[in-house]
């Protein structure tokens, strides 16, 4: 019997070796702890600490992938795996993978872990299903009212389902809580050009400018956890780039109306 232990044990050392070829010595240990003593709340939890886009010197998306899918083999699964697997297959954009792992979150726990309805909502609208998304995205909502990301996420589907009107409520009511925040003012603008309120759409677009040129990657990052940090300046440089594209168009149709 003696033998047969350590031969299992040799074979889970092996196993590792390709995984520890690519990691540095504490993700090593990480892994080899997983390895050799293995636990699914432990694996979820390292996951857990390189998924973290606040804390760039852990976030490793690929390990976190690693540490998701042991958590998932070794079980029972914990309450958010398949809610985390399924951001990590969205971000990768696969879509139909993140749909089925979301699906399957929402049929263990439901209304357990609410943010997974959030996490449907936003796969859903990139998958062009928008009236899922919006009832998601209405369903989350009840659980965190003055969660500014999903009601701008919410706004945005919205729109893609050609209710502007709908989208300047729900933007407004969060411009009441949060009156600075780019993301809702530049949807809010888009909402009000649709609707033909140029010059109320050329103000909001405006102010959107403004609050986006203050934006830091720190704020960049809670708006889009999960994103790795080395792309924050990017993004933050793209949204600001968006805000003034907004802006310019909304000006150039306010001017060509004036005109008439």
């Amino acid at each position: 019997m003696r033998i047969t232990g350590l031969y299992a044990i040799c074979v889970v050392i092996v196993a590792g070796m390709a995984v520890l070829a690519l990691v540095h010595s504490k993700e090593a240990i990480e892994v080899m702890s997983i390895e050799l003593f293995p636990n699914a709340q432990r694996a979820f939890s390292y996951g857990e600490a390189h998924f973290d886009a606040q804390n760039p010197s852990e976030y490793d998306i690929n390990l976190a992938d690693y540490f998701f899918k042991k958590a998932r083999a070794i079980g029972p699964a914990p309450a958010y795996l398949y809610h985390e697997m399924a951001r990590i297959s969205f971000l990768r954009g696969n879509f139909n993978q993140a749909i089925g792992e979301i699906n399957t979150q929402i049929l263990l726990h439901g209304d357990e872990t609410p943010n997974s309805y959030y996490i449907r909502g936003l796969i859903e609208g990139y998958m062009g299903e928008y009236n899922a998304s919006i009832e998601d995205y209405k369903h989350f909502l009840q659980f965190d009212s003055n969660d500014w990301a999903a009601m701008n996420d919410y706004a945005w589907v919205l729109l893609k389902a050609n209710r502007p009107q709908d989208a300047a409520i729900v933007t407004t009511e969060g411009l009441k809580v949060f009156p600075e925040n780019p993301w809702l003012l530049n949807t809010n603008a888009t909402a009000l050009y649709e609707m033909n309120a140029f010059e109320a759409a050329y103000a909001k677009a405006k102010a959107a400018v403004t609050a986006a040129q203050l934006l830091t990657p720190a704020q960049w990052l809670h708006a889009y956890p999960g994103n790795d940090p080395a792309i924050a300046a990017g993004g933050i440089a793209t949204f600001q780039k968006a805000t003034q594209d907004n802006m310019h168009s909304i000006e150039a149709k306010l001017a060509s109306t004036t005109v008439q």
